[in-house]
């Protein structure tokens, strides 16, 4: 699929930032002879003979020298060993992938794909983020993270006194995998730290009005540069940092992994590198929270935003974050999904993503000046008056707005932290099974967002493709006590096959393998998990008052096919500030 170039996951200034760092598609280099083969990917199958390309080859055992040889004698060159995967990172001539392929070692071929990300806001709303999400219940119970490792695979970390507490700095290991130092010099990295552990220092006191604390200022933040000053990294960067996390698991307690980025969606996850790490990471007992993507706008073949969630948040293992806006209010009455906010099923394997939703719009985090978001959306720092009592119009020094499911996987990623405090044996897919069990059901059925510069609306409904199993409620998870089993797996996002009766009627069935999604048992059924009117075909929540849909199941990146007819919205504002999506609006 050729969907336009990532996002940057921007927004703001008029742009406003959608933060998932968004790892960008490589664009097949054009050209003869094509190379035909079930093992190469689809955007490598283009490339110029003459060419060079970066590849990641996934084996079916993992590579020893032998196999690292085999590409150097066709002209290849290794750039990083990926056992993680049972694969390795080369740059081979393109008129070796064919050969490279017919080897029956080789499992699959994929482009070392590009990451990238570039974030901006103007709006000058306070958030209330842990007032919706109920944080503050975590503090009655003791609970901070205290002892939970959170790997940020990100762009680096600053030293900041928000992320130091009472044992001293939070980030308890850092590492460089694109070269240049472990340092932030992109800003993203440090926004994404601050929504899950900041303390709140450079605004705590009587002389300030609010205090901007992350979800749990308690946890060991292991900092893993994955991209550049520009936001730019690779495939093969996340991997090996995705393979750090698991070497060092026991060091430092590594319960999760937070990857607020992601790509387009290529290839069966069962294929997909990425995908291939991050299962591994969760097999390792470690929880894996990935933003959804930020392409819920994007209609580029009529399919009104469905099937854009990004990889790896394509994977059934991980947990899938979408984006809510507060609409600056405490209350979550008033709140509605972010129209930008990545939609499932998911491309190729139709899975249903995201898991649930989180707060991600013009979040107030971490940032310091000089780094390359702050130097391209100066605009996006918020004045001292915001939070400081007589406070002035300068702009703050250390608080910075972002906007995107790149702040939403935070916030899943520090109450995670919290639970396992609370509870270390959980599993991780006893924690995916909780988190969406106790998700807030009640949202809005519609809701709507102008954008005041081209006059589009932008139509949104709480379906299961658009929330989920709900919005993140951290008091009702840290209250739950209800255990899914304890195998590996068993909270898998389930596949969703579309039927069609013999009167003509077509439903929707969602399916683990050959039975009932989880079960239909009175903790984790279906109806449990996703609400009782998840699969309503008319009048309900998931399908509005109308929504056909096309009959190609496979489609060019349509949900199943070109047809999206969306059905009477209502007029609830959604987001009130102009929007635009790299100059698209």
């Amino acid at each position: 699929m050729k969907r336009k170039q990532w996002m940057s996951a921007a927004w703001g200034k008029m742009i406003f930032s959608l933060c998932v760092v968004t790892l960008t598609a490589t664009t097949a280099i054009a050209g003869s002879p094509k190379i035909a083969s079930d093992k190469i990917a689809s955007d490598l199958r283009g490339a110029n003979a003459g060419d060079s390309v970066d590849v990641i080859i996934q084996y079916n055992q993992t590579p020893t020298a032998r196999h690292h040889q085999k590409v150097l004698n066709r002209g290849g060159q290794l750039k990083h060993e990926l056992g993680l995967i049972k694969a390795g990172a080369y740059s081979v001539p393109a008129s070796s992938l064919a050969d490279l392929a017919n080897d029956p070692d080789v499992a699959h071929i994929s482009p070392d794909r590009p990451v990238q990300g570039a974030t901006t806001d103007t709006n000058t709303l306070l958030d209330y983020y842990p007032i919706t999400l109920n944080a503050q219940y975590a503090t009655t119970l003791g609970l901070d993270g205290t002892g939970i490792g959170v790997a940020v695979i990100d762009s680096g970390m600053i030293d900041i006194p928000d992320l130091h507490n009472s044992r001293g700095n939070e980030v308890v290991y850092a590492q460089d995998f694109v070269g240049g130092g472990t340092v932030d010099k992109y800003g993203h990295g440090s926004h994404v730290a601050g929504i899950i552990g900041g303390t709140g220092k450079n605004s705590s006191g009587s002389n300030y009005s609010y205090t901007f604390k992350g979800i749990a200022s308690g946890v060991s933040l292991i900092s893993l540069r994955v991209l550049d000053q520009n936001g730019s990294g690779t495939d093969s960067n996340v991997i090996a940092a995705i393979n750090q996390a698991i070497n060092l698991k026991s060091t430092y307690n590594i319960r999760v992994i937070n990857l607020s980025l992601g790509r387009p969606v290529y290839e069966t996850y069962t294929q997909d590198p990425l995908c291939q790490a991050v299962e591994k990471a969760w097999k390792a007992g470690i929880v894996v929270v990935v933003a959804a993507g930020n392409y819920g706008r994007d209609s580029t073949y009529a399919e009104n935003g469905y099937a854009t969630i990004t990889a790896p948040g394509n994977d059934p293992f991980v947990i899938t974050v979408g984006a809510m806006n507060t609409m600056g209010t405490p209350s979550r009455a008033d709140d509605v999904i972010a129209s930008y906010s990545s939609k499932g099923p998911t491309l190729y394997d139709h899975i249903v993503k995201p898991d649930l939703v989180a707060p991600g719009n013009r979040i107030i985090s971490l940032y310091t000046a000089g780094t390359g978001l702050s130097t391209s959306y100066s605009s996006n720092e918020i004045p001292y008056s915001l939070y400081q009592v007589n406070g002035n119009t300068t702009q703050s020094s250390t608080y910075y707005r972002l906007s995107g499911t790149s702040m939403a996987a935070p916030m899943v990623s520090g109450t995670v932290a919290l639970m396992l405090q609370q509870h270390s044996s959980l599993t991780p897919d006893q924690v995916k099974a909780r988190l969406m069990k106790t998700a807030y059901k009640n949202l809005r059925p519609y809701s709507s967002a102008t954008d005041p510069v081209t006059g589009i609306t932008y139509n949104s409904q709480s379906d299961i493709f658009t929330v989920g199993a709900g919005y993140l409620d951290i008091q009702a998870a840290l209250s739950n006590t209800d255990l899914a089993p304890s195998t590996v797996g068993c909270a898998l996002s389930p596949t969703v096959a579309k039927t069609t009766s013999s009167k003509g009627v077509t439903t929707i069935a969602l399916v683990n393998g050959t039975g009932v999604v989880w079960g239909s048992g009175v903790v984790w059924g279906s109806g449990v998990v996703w609400g009782s009117n998840v699969l309503v075909n008319g009048s309900g929540v998931v399908w509005g008052s109308g929504v056909v849909w096309g009959s190609n199941v496979q489609g060019s990146g349509v949900v199943w096919g070109s047809g999206v007819v969306w059905g009477t919205s209502s007029t609830d504002a959604g987001e009130a500030t102009a929007v635009t999506i790299n100059g698209e609006n």
